[in-house]
């Protein structure tokens, strides 16, 4: 069968991760999306192909999807030109047409499958291929002292340092510092180049290639940009006192995000000063600083 990526259908919902990047350059795992999606479709027997390429038995797949290969091999084996759709009617992939409001067909899969739309969905695609590591690895410096659990991946060269507690599933790119005495824990994703500094906490979060978190900062339920600095002391809040759904402002308008706990999404080459609370759902864009002590609670883009 052949399949064809498509392009992202709304990419600057993503701001500011999408500010200076494509879509398809944002990290999963440590990977670009673009390679993710490609990958699991050649591994499930996919030939990929370009839009020009593109007969009417081609699968057309927007990068911006996330879709089981099983949902993907129902809309494959269907006969004529079909739509395929999330249980909420949001369309994942067709085939037969270019416009997919041609097919005939309707097909709806309960599969666990969602459109990246805005940046909290690269927190939540994030989670999901992490939760399918099924292995470790250690390629790095890891102080006896160090406590690590789960599946944790260490890339060349990084060092974890005494006192460091590493909860998996983790992944923590080459040529890293983390430590000492540093927590790494639950669907975390560290690039390349990177220092977690001492006492500093990192849960459930995506951090970019050439980020520093100093010393005793909280980074919760966030994504990092690159060439990011954290001064000592920096806190993301990430959970509602009402335990409600948090909601952001996209384009001007509130948008419910479905979580009970999201932090910050940071964008490239933001600067904090020592002792920055940031509250729950703000978003930071590219190169923004704040001042030691800062308060941020509302959007800075």
């Amino acid at each position: 069968m052949q399949a064809c990526l498509l392009p992202p259908r709304h990419p600057a919902l993503c701001h500011p991760l999408t500010a200076n990047r494509q879509l398809g350059d944002c990290l999963i795992a440590n990977v670009a999306l673009s390679q993710l999606i490609c990958t699991e479709l050649i591994r499930a027997g996919f030939q990929l192909v370009t839009q020009a390429e593109c007969c009417e038995r081609t699968l057309r797949v927007p990068i911006d999807n996330w879709i089981e290969v099983g949902a993907l091999l129902l809309l494959g084996r269907t006969a004529g030109a079909a739509t395929l759709f999330d249980s909420e009617m949001n369309i994942l992939a067709w085939k037969g047409d270019e416009d997919p409001a041609k097919c005939p067909e309707r097909l709806v899969t309960d599969a666990n499958c969602f459109t990246v739309r805005y940046p909290w969905d690269l927190l939540r695609m994030n989670e999901e291929v992490l939760a399918m590591m099924d292995e470790s690895s250690q390629q790095g410096e890891v102080s006896p002292l160090a406590t690590i659990s789960g599946h944790v991946r260490i890339g060349k060269d990084s060092k974890i340092l005494p006192g460091t507690v590493i909860e998996g599933p983790v992944i923590i790119g080459p040529n890293c510092h983390i430590g000492p005495n540093a927590y790494i824990r639950g669907a975390t994703s560290i690039g390349a180049n990177c220092y977690v500094g001492n006492g500093a906490e990192v849960k459930n979060s995506i951090l970019y290639n050439n980020t520093y978190i100093s010393r005793q900062c909280y980074v919760g339920d966030s994504i990092i940009g690159t060439h990011v600095t954290l001064g000592a002391g920096t806190c993301t809040e990430n959970h509602r006192h009402d335990g409600r759904h948090h909601v952001s402002m996209i384009q001007g308008k509130p948008v419910n995000t479905g979580r009970v706990k999201l932090g910050t999404i940071i964008g490239d080459g933001v600067k904090t000063g020592v002792n920055t609370s940031i509250e729950a759902c703000v978003k930071i864009g590219i190169a923004r600083t704040t001042k030691a002590g800062s308060y941020v609670g509302k959007d800075l883009l």
